[in-house]
């Protein structure tokens, strides 16, 4: 009985979080320059470079700030890439 109930409780709540922390990384190892992104803090920017644990946001003309990787909570939409 208890462990159905472990079993349950491993289902409903420690997968989804495992899955969900899988697809975070590897959104997170797909950024590439051009991406639209939003950051935890809510900032809106395209992806203007990525090295290591850094990412690069170009927020407005002329402006660009570097940020955390882990501080990226989604992807909005991929745009092309400009040179």
């Amino acid at each position: 009985m208890i462990a159905m109930l472990v079993a349950i409780f491993y289902l409903m709540i420690f997968r989804p979080q495992q899955k969900k922390q899988q697809e975070q990384k590897a959104m997170l190892g797909s950024l590439k320059k051009g991406d639209q992104v939003v950051t935890t803090g809510g900032i809106h920017g395209v992806v203007a470079g990525v090295r290591d644990d850094v990412v690069v946001l170009k927020v407005a003309d002329n402006v660009k700030i570097e940020f955390s990787k882990s501080a990226v909570a989604a992807v909005v939409k991929a745009e092309k890439a400009s040179s």
